[in-house]
């Protein structure tokens, strides 16, 4: 670990007059510390953000909840309008990591994962994300774990974060701030693909700051799931995850969502696949169209051809439980 130094603002102000592309602003660090331990994170300097007022979940004037993005994840997993009425996102939440993990972790860094790929965080060779220009040796080497959705040939590194893939079908925004103002990103478009620049996991500026997360009205109450593949019940980053929403009218899907994890640069979502299926009978028939639509696009690699397979029976599994489950988290 390379020398760097550290402050510790006391406002968002003070914050974003130390950031800059040599900076990393840092809460938990449970992703970050990780990455300074094995040389792929090189920080100048640590902004230590914990003592900014970004700790409140509070209801917007639209009927949703903005999440300061100081929130801990395991305190916003229990919290009780989560809880009530957004339990696809507690779900999610408690599907990640570890208790110890989710007591530090905080909800915009949640955001700010990077991937888990063992070329990115092994600085002996070569990676496209961690040196431009360098290579992707994922490509052909073991990529059992990697996408089969959205890669380039610069980059086949899939995002590893489960309270993503459940924002991503709720439609959240992502309130950031900057030197030149506040603006709002749409959760669709605040991760990228990885194209002609892997090294770039969102649409953030070096300089700027996740300040908030805001979640819609609720309208996702009652019949979700956020199901989770993984090697091992614990502690393990998903394989495949799905988080999945319906809205019935009798028996017949009123509105879908649906979102997966696992496959690629970023939380996975189809709104014009999810319009198709708006009126369709809620039955495992249908489910199956929805997974075998949801995939007809999946390119997999030579070692992870499986999770098309996989995908395919979580996605009909999570339906079918959404259409059974009354918004329990548990």
């Amino acid at each position: 670990m390379i020398p760097f130094a550290y402050s510790k603002p006391t406002d968002v102000a003070g914050a974003l007059q130390l950031a800059g592309p040599d900076s990393h602003f840092i809460a938990g660090g449970t992703n970050l510390l990780d990455l300074m331990k094995e040389n792929v994170a090189q920080p100048q300097r640590l902004i230590d953000i914990t003592g900014l007022p970004l700790r409140e979940v509070t209801l917007t004037d639209s009927g949703g909840l903005s999440i300061g993005a100081l929130v801990g994840n395991a305190e916003l997993a229990r919290h009780p309008r989560i809880e009530a009425d957004y339990p696809l996102l507690a779900q999610a939440i408690l599907a990640g990591a570890s208790p110890q993990l989710r007591n530090m972790a905080s909800s915009g860094g949640n955001l700010l994962q990077r991937t888990r790929c063992a070329y990115f965080y092994d600085s002996n060779v070569p990676c496209n994300k961690r040196a431009p220009g360098s290579g992707c040796p994922a490509r052909s080497g073991l990529n059992r774990n990697h996408a089969i959705f959205g890669a380039s040939q610069h980059c086949v590194a899939v995002h590893p974060s489960d309270m993503c893939v459940a924002l991503a079908a709720l439609e959240a925004t992502v309130q950031v701030q900057g030197p030149a103002g506040s603006r709002q990103i749409a959760f669709a478009d605040f991760h990228r693909l990885p194209g002609e620049q892997p090294e770039r996991d969102n649409t953030l500026a070096d300089n700027e700051l996740i300040t908030a997360i805001e979640l819609p009205a609720p309208s996702f109450a009652e019949h979700v799931h956020y199901l989770k593949v993984r090697d091992r019940a614990s502690y393990a980053f998903a394989l495949i995850s799905v988080a999945a929403a319906l809205r019935l009218e009798g028996e017949r899907i009123g509105e879908l969502r649906l979102a997966l994890g696992g496959v690629a640069h970023k939380p996975w979502r189809d709104p014009a696949l999810e319009a198709r299926f708006q009126g369709q009978p809620a039955t495992p028939a249908t489910y199956t169209q929805i997974a075998q639509a949801m995939l007809s696009g999946a390119q997999p690699l030579a070692h992870n051809a499986f999770k098309v397979t996989l995908a395919h029976n979580a996605i009909i599994r999570a339906l079918g439980q959404a259409q059974r489950r009354q918004g329990a988290t548990a």
